[in-house]
């Protein structure tokens, strides 16, 4: 069983900044790929960004060009590095890893609003 913790969501202002954090309880010797979800009232749960272990990179279009995802394979912790952020971006953000099961942390609110 491996356990995900997140951390860093929180208010922030159109136009400000964020940083997302996912640690795993354990270490985990593969981690085929690691990434975030999020999900906004009354939607269904959609990817952000994920990273492979060949360090592969997808965003969805909605936030290329401002979210930076990255991974510390040591620490097996995963980043979401959030600029310029819209209300719009208002959602619980689920982290998950693939082991090739897949678990997920128990989501962190972030809320972009003046």
């Amino acid at each position: 069983q491996v356990q995900l913790v997140e951390s860093g969501g929180g208010l922030v202002q159109p136009g400000g900044s964020l940083r997302l954090s996912c640690a795993a309880s354990r270490i985990i010797s593969s981690i085929n790929a690691m990434g975030w979800y999020r999900q906004a009232p009354g939607e269904q749960r959609e990817l952000v960004a994920t990273i492979t272990r060949s360090c592969t990179i997808n965003y969805s279009d909605a936030v290329k060009g401002r979210f930076t995802i990255s991974r510390d394979n040591a620490k097996n912790t995963v980043y979401l590095q959030m600029n310029s952020l819209k209300p719009e971006d208002t959602a619980v953000y689920y982290c998950y890893v693939l082991i090739p099961l897949v678990y997920w942390g128990r989501g962190i609110q972030v809320t972009v609003s003046s």
